[in-house]
């Protein structure tokens, strides 16, 4: 018997029910092995920063006493102390100034970083010119070498070729931030994901090569610009090496990395007060690089890049 035109729109819009499909025990076991062990190597990495944490509102006699749990338990029975050692890091110590000189050596590292490195990336994926895959080869190569292998001729160019003596030193320590060869490599693989025809149009309306950078190309790449941002302030405000070898005589002009050595080496100085050196050298790279995560993730993704 044929249903009726109604009955039949009827049946048609029932929802059949969800097919539930019961998971396998054997890979039930497996995730709850999977969660137990993702969890234990969590624990193992963020407990240093809990002892951290917790030592960084300890005194000494508390830091000594403390074991077990208690010494990733910040000390809560003595509110009235417990920023005691980050006030002493600010004011006797004066660590403030030393933040202010990597957050201004920072600033202008950032600047000049993704200027240089992304003129080079944009010629190198932009432009085609004698020598381009040699220069691509140099690039790429030049990727695995050390940083420590050319601290010794960096030396030597900043204080004799350059001649920066004295106070003007503190040029020296900003210059080899400005160009990074991983930045430029990165700038090159994001920007030949850009279509050409931004460049074409541009171009019929009269424009040049720079102001095709910086009016079309740099605002497409905010990704990768907050990327090298990034990356370029977490190398410099942990720069120690390079500073220490430049501005020991000025101790007014060392960045905060190069610091934290001085403190540690003061008579009298207690486990508490080095600890809560550490937090405030780390809370900035913390909220820095959770800030821009959004983008350093797209950054590699558009780059070409797993992370």
């Amino acid at each position: 018997m044929e249903l009726s035109r109604e009955k039949l729109l009827r049946v048609k819009n029932v929802n059949p029910a969800p097919l539930v499909v019961p998971k396998n025990k054997k890979k039930i076991a497996l995730d709850v092995v999977w969660y137990v062990v993702g969890i234990i190597v969590s624990l193992i990495f963020i407990m240093p920063i809990l002892y951290m944490l917790a030592v960084s509102t300890k005194s000494q006699i508390a830091a000594d006493r403390a074991s077990g749990i208690a010494l990733f338990l910040p000390d809560f029975a003595n509110l009235g102390t417990f920023f005691n050692n980050y006030r002493k890091v600010f004011t006797d110590y004066g660590i403030w100034r030393n933040a202010l000189n990597s957050i201004i050596y920072a600033a202008i590292a950032i600047v000049l970083n993704i200027l240089v490195n992304g003129l080079a990336g944009y010629v190198l994926s932009k432009f085609n010119f004698p020598g381009k895959k040699f220069f691509t080869f140099i690039v790429l190569f030049l990727i695995i070498v050390p940083v420590e292998t050319s601290i010794i001729p960096l030396y030597t160019i900043v204080t004799q070729l350059l001649g920066l003596h004295g106070r003007m030193t503190v040029l020296g320590v900003i210059l080899p931030s400005v160009i990074s060869i991983f930045n430029i490599f990165l700038f090159m693989q994001f920007f030949e994901s850009i279509p050409k025809d931004y460049e074409e149009a541009a171009r019929i309306d009269g424009a040049g090569n720079l102001k095709i950078f910086f009016k079309i190309i740099l605002p497409l790449s905010k990704p990768i610009v907050a990327t090298v941002a990034v990356f370029c302030f977490i190398g410099v405000w942990n720069d120690y090496l390079w500073p220490m070898m430049l501005l020991t005589p000025y101790p007014e002009m060392m960045p905060i990395q190069a610091v934290l050595q001085t403190i540690q080496n003061i008579e009298g100085v207690t486990t508490g007060e080095i600890m809560a050196s550490l937090v405030v050298t780390s809370i900035p790279i913390f909220i820095i690089y959770i800030a821009a995560q959004k983008y350093i993730v797209q950054g590699f993704g558009s780059a070409g890049l797993k992370m």
